[in-house]
């Protein structure tokens, strides 16, 4: 009797800041197939330090990589934050620098209603919440973060995450991660990351990264 052949899975955890990017990447993880395992957490907001602070506690070794997805506006807007990001940064550096498991910090700038605004082409860099609530008819901000079929809404009609991926593809990105992958030994390094202080000040967002990374 033949023996079955083993199939590798390849598995990501993704540390994510609320529940609209919870939802997103959940409903991602159940449409990917059985090869591909996404540990969505929900941070529930906190800011930057319990990031670290989550990150540090979840420190299995058993995933290809890690993924970090933070809003980047509270860098501006919170007192503090700057300096907990920079910490939070310079955390994911070390452990890539170490050749451990990936880290790969991405940022929205300035939050993921951005980033699910330009799935949408007829998104012109309008304000986030005014094109929510008008172009696309929800009662509020609110209801759109709470809905938890948020993927299947940004990706319907004209909606896509590849218009998402051609809008942000040649930004001037605020963080940005260098790596390569060797497929057949399923293997992820980040050689270096990228950050531009003057990024902050600009719509912009490295999360082409996480869907390169997941879909090899």
């Amino acid at each position: 009797m033949s023996r079955k052949e083993r199939i590798l899975k390849k598995r990501y955890a993704i540390f994510c800041e609320g529940d609209t990017e919870y939802n997103y990447i959940d409903k991602m993880r159940k449409k990917q197939g059985v090869e591909l395992v996404l540990k969505p957490i929900n941070m529930h907001g906190g800011g930057y330090s319990n990031f670290l602070k989550q990150i540090r506690k979840e420190a299995q070794t058993n995933y290809l990589a890690k993924f970090i997805i933070v809003d980047a506006d509270r860098i501006k807007t919170i007192p503090g934050e700057q300096e907990n990001f920079l910490k939070l940064l310079e955390y994911c550096m070390i452990q890539n620098k170490k050749g451990s498991t990936p880290h790969f910090l991405i940022a929205d700038n300035p939050d993921f209603e951005y980033v699910a605004c330009l799935h949408d082409a007829e998104y012109k860099g309008q304000d986030t919440k005014k094109y929510i609530t008008n172009a696309w008819a929800f009662k509020d901000i609110t209801a759109f973060k709470s809905n938890e079929d948020v993927y299947e809404f940004l990706n319907a009609g004209k909606k896509s995450y590849m218009n998402l991926l051609e809008a942000i593809k040649k930004q001037e990105k605020m963080i940005s991660n260098r790596y390569e992958i060797k497929k057949k030994t399923f293997d992820i390094k980040i050689k270096k990351t990228d950050y531009n202080r003057d990024g902050i000040n600009k719509k912009n967002s490295n999360i082409e990264e996480f869907f390169e990374v997941i879909d090899w």
